[in-house]
């Protein structure tokens, strides 16, 4: 049996309960999950901004080991060390080949064949993984393209902020925008995925980086991870101050909380031929307004999914960062927490405080 945190519907909070995992199909692989982290992702679910079917276990950034591999698995065996993704790749369509994995047009292929047995259940009653995953479950079984081998001696907590966070963060600025050395760039938003947009620009030799948050806790830890200039938006109105700030605007913005506000303004501290990128999940329904006439001078609004990754090249690179001091994750880890402890780590994430609760298995 495995302890799982359990989402029974949408809104809601969640509960710890015993479940059963299947053994690996052919192309799937067990592993025994040491560290997850908690996300905003799974938030708005919890929150019913976004609907999943339930029952289901969440979770989706997360680190272990393998104990246990399918007949057809060449990729890893039992006692590597993985990380999971959400962005499970087909390897045949054609953004696949394209070099797009993270936008796979197949993603049925990743799960289990119609008639097959649910691959996690309580009881009798299936159980929908979050993404493919379900990270917060000592186990995880998951498809072999949901996961990349790393080197045993990279931290599990650290590796489990690489799944999500630090993917989707650097992957805007490297991937999706392709921020140039000398770029000025505005990030809004100071959580685990905006933290890491800070750190990809720094990497990316941004001349100026500017943060915004509505805490000042958030907006300190900013500038330790390379952020040149804050806003309070609480205090000030980061559009006026940011284009006064840069004598008309930023070349770059990021939006990272998943707010329609956050997003109209990082289009709003745009310079002429600017890009704004939005990485935050915007509720369902909720539209975003910008003016017509902006798009006269070449400003461009633009999504990103888990930061445009390859995650399987990405991630080792990532982890090598790391290991140099240029990439921080020491900085992002706010605090260890047992699986009980879920819905406390959440409710400190909603008062906005802290960085990245990594659950350790």
């Amino acid at each position: 049996m495995t302890r799982a945190a359990i989402l029974y519907s949408c809104p809601g909070d969640l509960a710890i309960e015993e479940i059963e995992v299947d053994a690996p199909g052919p192309r799937e692989v067990l592993i025994q999950t040491v560290a997850a982290g908690l996300c905003h992702s799974d938030l708005h679910f919890m929150e019913g901004k976004y609907t999943i079917g339930c029952p289901a276990v969440l979770g989706h950034e997360s680190a272990g080991v393998v104990t246990t591999v399918g007949s057809e698995v060449s990729y890893v065996r039992p006692g590597d060390h993985v990380i999971t993704c959400v962005s499970a790749f087909c390897g045949e369509c054609e953004d696949c080949l394209s070099g797009n994995p993270a936008r796979c047009q197949n993603p049925a292929t990743h799960g289990r064949p119609a008639g097959a047995p649910a691959r996690l259940r309580l009881g009798d009653t299936p159980l929908t993984q979050f993404a493919g995953l379900g990270s917060y479950s000592s186990d995880l079984l998951v498809h072999e393209r949901a996961l990349v081998k790393i080197d045993e001696n990279m931290p599990l907590d650290r590796a489990a902020l690489i799944g999500c966070g630090v993917t989707t963060g650097l992957g805007a600025v490297f991937n999706t925008a392709q921020v140039p050395p000398g770029a000025t760039v505005a990030v809004f938003g100071c959580g685990g995925i905006g933290l890491n947009v800070v750190q990809g620009a720094r990497l990316s030799g941004a001349s100026r980086i500017i943060a915004v948050d509505r805490v000042d806790a958030k907006l300190e830890l900013a500038r330790q991870l390379g952020a040149t200039d804050t806003v309070n938006a609480a205090q000030a109105d980061p559009v006026a101050e940011i284009i006064g700030m840069t004598d008309g605007g930023v070349h770059y913005s990021f939006e990272a909380i998943g707010l329609k506000v956050a997003a109209e303004q990082a289009f709003g501290v745009l310079r002429r031929g600017g890009t704004a990128t939005v990485i935050g999940m915007i509720p369902v329904g909720q539209m975003l307004e910008i003016p017509g006439a902006a798009l006269l001078a070449e400003k461009k609004l633009q999504g990103s999914i888990m930061g445009s990754n390859r995650f399987r090249t990405d991630m080792p690179f990532f982890i090598e960062l790391y290991r140099q001091g240029r990439l921080k994750l020491d900085e992002l880890l706010a605090e260890h927490i047992g699986l009980d402890d879920i819905n406390g780590g959440y409710a400190q994430m909603k008062k906005g405080e802290t960085a990245r609760s990594v659950i350790m298995f």
